[in-house]
């Protein structure tokens, strides 16, 4: 027995763990609700984590400014960790149980980390202050000793808020309610339970928040006030700009956060509805940490610089031209530094080494919108398919041929997103997204062999579902381990032959001087147009493979649906019909999503339309559709949200 359920149980209370009711209770609402959640967690927890690591990598924002920001981020990192995994369990499990130790450990954790964000980011007003207000004295005043004191002073007043709110928890009993009205343990939901008078409490909480909250503004505010007269007694317009600049970030957070505490706090305090006050609450749980790092990266020169800074030392060393006496005159012991393909491209009289990816787009107003969706894009593809690959490995109950070819195609869309993705958000941050010859061709091979992959994977996908519906009783000798075995790897020998061919052909050909790709990868048709050697073999020889593949396999997944079809018309009940539907709807919207977004960009490519149009029809087999998949076999699928359901009560 834990020394808080001894506390509990000395104070008269019966109650061991709780109920968090979440967010909502109206189903259709249910699922927005957790995509949006989950993709907000994962944007906050990487926003933080990278605005840290870029503080800590680079020496010249080792600064108080970078100091106060990096303590920020650690802040809303963890305030992530304390409050939304439990939040996101309400959407999925059918009672959100927390045990009373957990409920009062996350709430001594959120008071601890609100309390703390609250003087940290009056340490950083008093810093703007000084930066403007007294800058030939900053070095002494914001001393790194100085700086260590006001970062430990906000974390111990943190400290000691979050005892005081914890402790008065603890007096309380709670007998018989413990539906917490609420998606965490938060001070007013709980005292609402309790079976015990809550004045005394109630007067402490709001004389904490309230010294808070007014000490904090009242000095943020000073320190304003002090910096707007410094403005005033400018000159230059230059020093204003560069004055509000610089407070211009901390200025939005403090109004987001505060703005929304003290909504929240006022709401509830003064009777108003706790359903209201949860939707409130999400503004500083989960809305400012996700904001924090956006909001001092992307308005902030140094940070953008120090990341353009960062990337660029992450791309490997790119060779310089070698001419073909150059590259056979070499002695042995430097040959090893040339790659078998920078060989071969000298060899058809290619001078370039190196081509530059456009990107999706050149509008200014567009990069930021985007590099965000993609990003968001990217992260949701690389969890969803690593967990529904973790969830098919964790359960025997999965372990069927249906979810081994969804494994595999989780797998393919993974590797896809690794391949293309993170090169294609590079050209929103670098000014010429460079990549070498040798990487160009390696991603062209990589690409072609996925998409051929899971063309022939998707076919196997579709056989599997009319051996299950067709013959029932033969299923389990149809589709063996053996006969699964060999219809996987029969795709990956299909589509490592389909990017041999392509690079191969590829390779045939010679690059002079154009090395501009107007694309956001290295694809087939952009970089025949670069070509300065003819194209038409290579033409042929693509388009007849690309048709092959197609055609054959679409041909092979109809004849599999028709069969389906055939077979559902026999059957007498409904209840047949709807279970044969649900069995294969997953399957025909990957494949209705995939061929036409494929088939489109090839066919508009082909009848030489705009390259620039290619880009975005792309984006959806290249990005859009890896992202989906997870999702299609998930969320439409019983076993696979129980076996869900199951791993997290064993994780709970």
């Amino acid at each position: 027995i834990s020394p808080l359920q001894i506390m509990a149980v000395e104070n008269g209370s019966s109650v061991t763990e709780f109920i968090l009711e979440g967010i909502t209770h109206q189903p259709q609402l249910q699922l927005p609700f957790f995509l949006l959640l989950l993709l907000n967690y994962m944007v906050t927890v990487v926003g933080n984590f990278s605005l840290i690591n870029l503080i800590c990598l680079n020496p010249h924002l080792h600064t108080p400014m970078y100091f106060f920001i990096l303590n920020l981020s650690f802040i809303d990192l963890c305030h992530a960790f304390v409050i939304t995994p439990k939040m996101l369990m309400s959407f999925v499990l059918d009672k959100n149980i927390i045990s009373f130790e957990e409920c009062m450990t996350q709430l001594f954790f959120f008071c601890f980390f609100v309390h703390s964000e609250c003087y940290v980011l009056t340490a950083m007003a008093y810093d703007r202050y000084v930066a403007i207000g007294k800058p030939l004295m900053y070095t002494v005043s914001m001393s790194p000793q100085v700086c260590a004191l006001l970062i430990t002073g906000s974390y111990v007043m943190g400290f000691a808020g979050g005892m005081v709110h914890t402790g008065d928890m603890l007096k309380l009993s709670f007998c018989d309610a413990n539906i917490i009205n609420h998606y965490m343990c938060d001070i007013f939901p709980l005292q609402q339970l309790s079976c015990s008078s809550t004045y005394a409490n109630e007067l402490v909480d709001s004389i904490l928040v309230s010294t808070t909250a007014i000490m904090s503004t009242l000095l943020i505010f000073i320190s304003y006030a002090l910096i707007l007269s410094n403005i005033l007694h400018m000159s230059s317009s230059r020093g204003w700009s560069k004055a509000f600049s610089i407070c211009s970030s901390h200025i939005m957070t403090v109004a987001i956060f505060y703005g929304s505490g003290m909504f929240t706090h006022l709401k509830t305090s003064s009777g108003g509805s706790l359903g209201q006050g949860r939707f409130f609450s999400v503004f500083y749980t989960n809305i400012v940490p996700m904001l924090n790092p956006f909001i001092y990266s992307l308005r902030n020169k140094d940070v953008k610089l120090a990341l353009k800074k960062t990337l660029k030392r992450m791309p490997a060393h790119r060779p310089t031209a070698l001419t073909l006496g150059q590259a056979l005159t070499l002695k042995t012991e430097d040959q090893s530094h040339i790659s078998p393909l920078q060989i071969m491209a000298v060899e058809n009289g290619s001078s370039v080494t190196e081509f530059i990816l456009e990107g999706i787009t050149h509008q200014p107003q567009l990069q930021l919108p985007f590099f965000l969706l993609l990003l968001l894009n990217y992260m949701v593809t690389v969890v969803g398919n690593f967990s529904l690959i973790n969830l098919i490995c964790l359960n025997p109950h999965l372990h069927t041929p249906m979810y081994f070819f969804i494994l595999n195609l989780s797998f393919i869309d993974l590797c896809h997103a690794f391949v293309i993705t993170p090169k294609m958000l590079m050209s929103f941050v670098l000014d010429k997204n460079i990549i070498s010859f040798e990487e160009c061709m390696t991603q062209l091979f990589f690409f072609c062999f996925f998409v051929h992959s899971e063309c022939y994977v998707l076919t196997a996908m579709a056989y599997d579902r009319y051996v299950a519906i067709g013959k029932p009783l033969m299923y389990t000798v149809s589709m063996s381990p053996q006969v699964c075995a060999l219809l996987i790897t029969g795709s990956y020998v299909m589509g490592f032959a389909g990017g041999m061919v392509h690079t191969g052909d590829m390779l045939k050909l010679s690059f002079c001087d154009a090395n501009i790709i107007n694309h956001y990868m290295c694809d087939i048709f952009p970089l025949q147009q670069l070509s300065c050697s003819s194209t038409y073999a290579n033409e042929l020889v693509d388009s007849i493979l690309v048709s092959t593949t197609a055609i054959m396999s679409t041909l092979l997944i109809f004849i599999s649906y028709a069969l389906i079809l055939s077979n559902i018309l026999h059957m007498s009940s409904s209840r047949g019909w709807s279970k044969a539907f649900s069995t294969c709807g997953s399957h025909m919207i990957t494949v209705a999503l995939f061929y036409g977004s494929g088939i489109c960009t090839h066919l508009k490519t082909s009848s030489d339309e705009s390259l620039g149009q290619r880009r975005f029809f792309s984006v959806v087999y290249t990005n859009i559709l890896p992202m989906l998949n997870p999702f299609i076999y998930s969320l439409r699928n019983k076993d696979v949200k129980l076996a869900l359901k199951k791993t997290i009560k064993k994780i709970a």
